[in-house]
């Protein structure tokens, strides 16, 4: 058997990683033919060492200019940057499949560009379809590639939707395992830190989506993403807090059967399948002991403390560009928290605000997305802005620091 040819977006990011940690794993099975990364040159030079791809992306000149004196000679054709960089790894000739892992509005433009070159795409950027979703679909459809997904959650359910006809279907389960805070108070959320945040109980994820399931926030672009990936309708999608991360999602039929996918927590697992789907791979990793596991519990989110959840469903139900709104805010907010500019609530009224300021555009095409995109943008950093100088004042008054 051939080994099947890959193109990755986001190499250096956690998904990433794991990706090339499958590939390494099974040599004969996948090829690297592209590797598109942000600024961490010094992996990004390792993973070109390792790999061997024919073309490589990096962020900009600059970093190219440093990332090629850093190789051997003869690389400095196969260096390309920016955005246009990254879209010439996404169309590489050879790929067969695009792995698009790259964090938030970035990979969309990369991952359409992917479709309509005519690969297959191992989906782990929900961002694209939260920002696009008829759109990307419908090229899914027009050029007819497969989607697969990424993501832990609709990875269980591509899976569990085996167990039965597509018509059968009566709702999807998504789990979450409720981050870090699941047990904190309304009040106690204000003094979260940045570094508590970061520290994800179950999963070794990056920067922006550890935040992301810190306000619940990545589980309501998940489930606009299956909205759009599994055409289902919003109303037939729950989420469920399920601590343990063990079972990773669930599909219920007409019946009344549930049929759920379980597992250890570990990002190799979906990866590897969605990278040799419909065949599955001897990963070597640990068992789930169930007796050990002991208690599986499942519980409904709390929409008062988390409202960043809430916020993407009434996002998803009013559709247009809205969705590309909320990601783009969401954006702006949770850097700014990793910067200190506002504490962790803010987030999600960053993100309310932004929403309800931004008027609503009913067309999808790509040039209204991106306009949308852009818009939320600015209005998140002006709203931002505004609450940290606010709270510089308060704490300022009351003699404390920021």
């Amino acid at each position: 058997m051939a080994a099947k040819n890959i193109s990755l977006l986001g190499s250096t990011g956690s998904i990433g990683k794991n990706v090339l940690e499958v590939v390494r794993q099974f040599p004969g099975r996948f090829q690297i033919v592209g590797l598109a990364a942000g600024r961490n040159i010094e992996l990004l030079r390792n993973q070109i060492e390792s790999f061997n791809p024919e073309v490589v992306s990096i962020a900009d000149e600059t970093l190219a200019g440093d990332l090629i004196q850093s190789l051997p000679a003869g690389w400095g054709d196969k260096i390309v940057t920016g955005q246009e960089g990254t879209k010439k790894v996404a169309t590489v000739p050879k790929a067969e499949m695009v792995v698009s892992a790259i964090v938030g509005a970035a990979g969309l433009l990369p991952t359409l560009a992917a479709i309509k070159a005519g690969k297959d795409i191992a989906l782990a950027n929900k961002e694209t379809l939260v920002m696009a979703g008829a759109l990307v679909m419908q090229a899914v459809k027009d050029y007819k590639v497969r989607m697969l997904p990424v993501d832990s959650e609709h990875n269980a359910i591509a899976q569990a939707l085996a167990a039965g006809r597509r018509e059968e279907v009566n709702r999807l389960i998504l789990t979450a395992s409720g981050g870090p805070f699941i047990n904190l108070s309304e009040k106690e959320l204000w003094g979260v830190t940045p570094s508590q945040a970061l520290n994800h109980p179950n999963w070794d994820m990056g920067n922006k989506i550890s935040i992301d399931s810190a306000t619940l926030m990545n589980k309501g672009l998940e489930v606009i993403e299956a909205k759009w990936l599994f055409d289902m309708e919003i109303e037939d999608i729950e989420v469920l807090i399920h601590p343990q991360s063990i079972v990773h999602s669930m599909v219920e039929f007409i019946d009344g059967s549930v049929i759920s996918q379980m597992g250890i927590p570990d990002m190799r697992i979906p990866i590897a399948y969605a990278l040799s789907y419909p065949e599955r791979l001897r990963l070597g990793l640990d068992r789930l002991n169930l007796p050990q596991r002991k208690n599986l519990e499942f519980h409904r989110p709390d929409f008062n403390r988390f409202p960043a959840l809430k916020l993407a469903y009434q996002v998803c139900k009013k559709g247009g560009t809205l969705p590309a709104v909320l990601n783009g805010a969401n954006e702006i907010a949770v850097e700014a928290f990793l910067n200190s500019k506002i504490r962790f609530p803010e987030i999600a009224l960053v993100v309310s605000e932004t929403v309800t300021r931004i008027e609503q555009v009913k067309s999808s095409n790509l040039e209204a997305i991106i306009s949308a995109d852009l818009a939320a943008r600015v209005q998140a950093e002006s709203i931002v802005e505004s609450l940290h100088i606010k709270y510089q004042q308060k704490t300022g008054q009351e003699g404390t620091h920021a």
